[in-house]
């Protein structure tokens, strides 16, 4: 657009939008009497992981398999079974700031969100409310590469139109934020509400 710094928001979910309990997987650990850290380090191994955010995994094949790791320490399968199910019950904080700031943006130029996520990302966020509060949604587990594989900016700025180095990219993951401006997108490392806000305060006005 002209005037304008960017033609396009692309911003990640988790750690911007949607913050989680920092403590919620470590109180699973301890109510079953493991380690903290146990869920977590099974959850988000990074081979494991990595399949369920590319889509080689569905979200309920990738829980499975996490209770399947987590049997031996659990006692059983079953045990380990109930505590992934605990795990997927869980629920985040919805940032009402972002989510109005984004609403404000939408006016003025496309919000994309970019997500390294399961194929439950969807349901997911018809379940917090979010279910059109961007004007596209980029699931990695549905094209099939994750960020910061430079093809997932690149699909983004193609879905609403936009050439990529005329986006912003925001994102709480700093590996993200620099495979981004590689590949010639502004980046934003998201640590403060404040930040997002000073950046985008040209395209409002």
């Amino acid at each position: 657009m002209d005037g304008s710094p960017f033609d396009a928001v692309l911003c990640d979910f988790d750690g911007v939008v949607h913050l989680w309990d920092p403590d919620g997987m470590n109180a699973l650990d301890r109510a079953w009497g493991l380690a903290e850290g146990t869920l977590a380090g099974a959850a988000f191994d990074g081979e494991l992981l990595q399949a369920a955010v590319t889509g080689r995994l569905s979200d309920e094949q990738w829980r499975h398999r996490v209770a399947e790791v987590l049997a031996p320490v659990c006692g059983s399968l079953a045990r380990a079974q109930d505590l992934v199910e605990a795990w997927s019950g869980l629920t985040g904080r919805v940032d009402a700031d972002v989510v109005e700031l984004l609403a404000a943006l939408r006016g003025k130029v496309p919000v994309v969100l970019v997500s390294n996520a399961t194929t439950r990302l969807e349901t997911y966020l018809a379940s917090v409310g979010l279910a059109d509060a961007f004007d596209e949604v980029i699931n990695t587990a549905r094209i099939g590469v994750a960020k910061p594989d430079p093809r997932v900016f690149a699909t983004a700025a193609q879905r609403v139109r936009v050439d990529v180095q005329r986006c912003l990219f925001v994102d709480d993951t700093l590996t993200h934020v620099d495979a981004a401006r590689a590949a010639g997108l502004t980046g934003l490392h998201y640590q403060r509400f404040d930040q997002l806000r000073d950046i985008v305060a040209p395209l409002l006005g």
